[in-house]
């Protein structure tokens, strides 16, 4: 029997950083932006995240995989407002399974934290079937970022 390698305090966590600001179409007649466009954000840090990191949408599907999300969370703290700018924090949670797991922290342009959340993606062939081990690419991908 082989034991599993346990999540260590000391892992390689990966980060990307994401400045944006606040469009009039993100809020609600109060000016503050409409709850569910938080998970918008947390998908613009994705993207920004992958353009940085190498790991876009684009390159998984190349692979013949995409990145369903099967759990998404999101805490409000403070409310973001119109105009203001925001930075969002994505993290890359290291995982032995087979998923990416993404956290989230979002700051106002005083760096008061706004939002925290975290997300939870799986991998799906071309065919629809849910794969059960790391894809390949993705284990390369994590070596080549010295995250395990």
């Amino acid at each position: 029997m082989t034991k599993r390698k346990e999540r260590s305090e000391e892992q390689k966590t990966i980060t990307s950083a994401y400045k944006f600001r606040i469009r009039f179409n993100e809020t609600d007649p109060l000016g503050i932006v409409w709850h569910g466009n938080y998970l918008v954000y947390f998908e613009e840090g994705r993207e920004a995240f992958g353009r940085e990191h190498n790991l876009t949408y684009l390159d998984i599907e190349k692979e013949g995989y995409v990145v369903p999300i099967v759990k998404s969370e999101c805490e409000h703290k403070i409310s973001l407002k119109y105009g203001e700018y925001a930075v969002i924090e994505t993290t890359l949670i290291p995982t032995l399974a087979a998923k990416m797991i993404f956290t989230y922290k979002i700051f106002n342009e005083n760096n008061e934290l706004v939002c925290t959340g975290q997300t939870v993606q799986v991998f799906v062939d071309k065919d629809g079937v849910l794969s059960l081990n790391n894809p390949e690419f993705y284990e390369k991908w994590k070596q080549k970022m010295e995250i395990f």
